[in-house]
């Protein structure tokens, strides 16, 4: 009989990271988008974008720990998988995200010249496809309400699913792949 591999996914809190950094015994990795990363990032941790994740990018030492980590840890988690696809056998990841790190009032790295946050592109282009929906509704045809409905319906599946199309699509934008400013 032949053993089965349990892979186990580790989370840790923003405390136990920083002490961890501060030691030197954790390699970071960051698995939002360049134009996040760009933004801000936790200090000492190195981009491997979840949208382009390669398990073999991931740099390794046999003396430090694997942290992974995004905005909510919904990311880092399927990053992990990917890791264990792979045949890593534990993985950690940041419980809650960047959000945690900063709650905690731990620094980041910070660049006022990268592009807008994501979230906030996602609410312009969400606002303004309902506005033009609703707009040309009223004005031209009552057929154009779809596209308001269907932005209304897309923002209701992310919530539930913490997943957002829209915001895939707008993180392969040229300007959003760019991780340094």
């Amino acid at each position: 009989m032949s053993a089965t591999r349990v892979n186990q996914l580790h989370t840790v809190d923003a405390q136990t990271l920083k002490q961890g950094l501060d030691r030197q015994s954790v390699t970071l990795i960051d698995v939002r988008e360049p134009g996040e990363f760009a933004g801000e990032h936790i200090p000492g941790a190195t981009l491997v974008a979840l949208s382009q994740f390669d398990p073999r990018k991931i740099p390794q030492t046999e003396d430090t720990q694997l942290v992974l980590y995004c905005r909510s840890g919904n990311r880092s988690a399927i990053a992990a998988q990917k890791l264990f696809d792979a045949g890593f056998e534990s993985v950690t990841h940041l419980s809650c995200g960047i959000g945690a790190w900063k709650e905690a009032g731990y620094t980041t790295v910070t660049n006022r010249n990268a592009p807008i946050s994501l979230m906030r592109q996602v609410q312009i282009v969400a606002g303004s496809l309902m506005l033009t929906g609703t707009l040309l509704g009223a004005l031209v045809s009552p057929w154009f309400l779809l596209l308001s409905g269907a932005v209304g319906a897309g923002l209701i599946f992310s919530g539930i699913t913490d997943t957002c199309m829209l915001g895939m699509l707008l993180a392969r934008l040229p300007y959003n792949q760019r991780s340094q400013y």
